[in-house]
């Protein structure tokens, strides 16, 4: 598994757990054509491209550079690195059918084919454990009071607000942005100003 600074933007879950077994960084789901409506979720990608960076890694079909297009029209060009995958004809296994292009996405493309696209799109890899990725944990989200109380669910909108987050993301997915967002201290700082 190798760690990569920037986030990496993908078309769908079965996309994200194809990488999460590959890569250790933030990964975002675009959920397909949902992405030209979603302003949080946009929003959220802009965050983490002004932070961190993001490499757009969509499908080589139509509608992945659809979506690829769109998010290089939103995000400024300095911020994006753009890994592509080759035209593979070919089915996913999960699927009964090929896609309507007949060619495998994201989920179905090998290990050694993915890792080079991110590398040949330039993707600062890095084995750095000195920064605060990872620093923010499920305890901590139930210390701070945004998990397992009975006021979490209000106060974690408030946070989601505060810091211009989808209201739907999961705890997992929060984590991971929260660690790409914020060092352990900001985030108590914060949930402490929305106690008030």
């Amino acid at each position: 598994m190798i760690t990569i600074k920037e986030a990496v933007i993908v078309e769908g879950k079965y996309d994200k757990i194809r990488l999460h077994s590959l890569i250790s960084t933030t990964i975002i789901e675009t959920n397909g054509f949902r992405i030209f409506k979603d302003k949080e979720k946009v929003n959220l990608i802009k965050q983490l491209a002004d932070k961190q960076g993001i490499i757009i890694l969509t499908d080589s079909d139509s509608a992945g550079f659809l979506i690829r297009n769109h998010l290089k029209g939103i995000i400024p060009k300095d911020k994006i690195k753009n890994a592509y995958i080759p035209q593979i004809n070919g089915k996913e296994k999960r699927k009964s059918k090929p896609s309507k292009e007949g060619t495998l996405g994201v989920e179905g493309i090998s290990e050694e084919i993915l890792l080079t696209a991110l590398r040949n799109a330039g993707a600062v890899c890095t084995d750095d454990t000195t920064n605060n990725k990872g620093s923010i944990t499920k305890n901590d989200l139930y210390r701070l009071g945004l998990t397992g109380r009975d006021n979490s669910k209000i106060l974690r909108i408030a946070l989601l607000k505060k810091l211009n987050l989808p209201q739907y993301i999961t705890t997992n997915a929060l984590i991971s942005v929260l660690n790409s967002l914020l060092t352990l201290e900001q985030l108590s700082d914060t949930v402490e100003g929305l106690k008030i």
